[in-house]
Parts: C-alpha cells; structure tokens; sequence
C-alpha cells in the first residue's frame, strides 16, 4: 500500500504546535476592512487556535496522529 498524502492546501494554511494544538488564520482578515475597528484588525492579524471539532478534521488531512 502506498503511503498517504498531505492534503497540500491543509499544510499550507495550518500548522501543528509542540502540545498537538492546530494554529491557523482568523476569518473576515481579507475585504471589507474599513468598517472594522483597528483593535479588532490588529487582534484577526495574529493567529488562533482551531476549536476541537475542526482540530480533528484538520488532523486527518494533515495526517497527524491522534
């Protein structure tokens, strides 16, 4: 059996910290700026930790073990 591939748009968005976490990109950061404050832009420009639900998704496309 071949070995399994990463899903190559999964590895670029994500990325999987020292503890198992799954780090990745806020939404709403692309359009539509000028009506959000600059505290609110300022906090969507740093990373956030994905919800657990979405973690394990996440995890089988970047072949993570669990």
């Amino acid at each position: 059996m071949p070995k399994m591939k990463t899903h190559s748009g999964a590895k670029k968005r994500f990325k999987t910290t020292a503890n198992g976490k799954v780090r990745g990109r806020h939404s709403f950061t692309s359009h539509i700026l000028e009506k959000k404050s600059p505290k609110r832009k300022r906090h969507l420009g740093r990373p956030t930790y994905l919800k657990k639900v979405d973690e394990r998704r996440v995890k089988d496309l970047l072949q993570v073990k669990r």
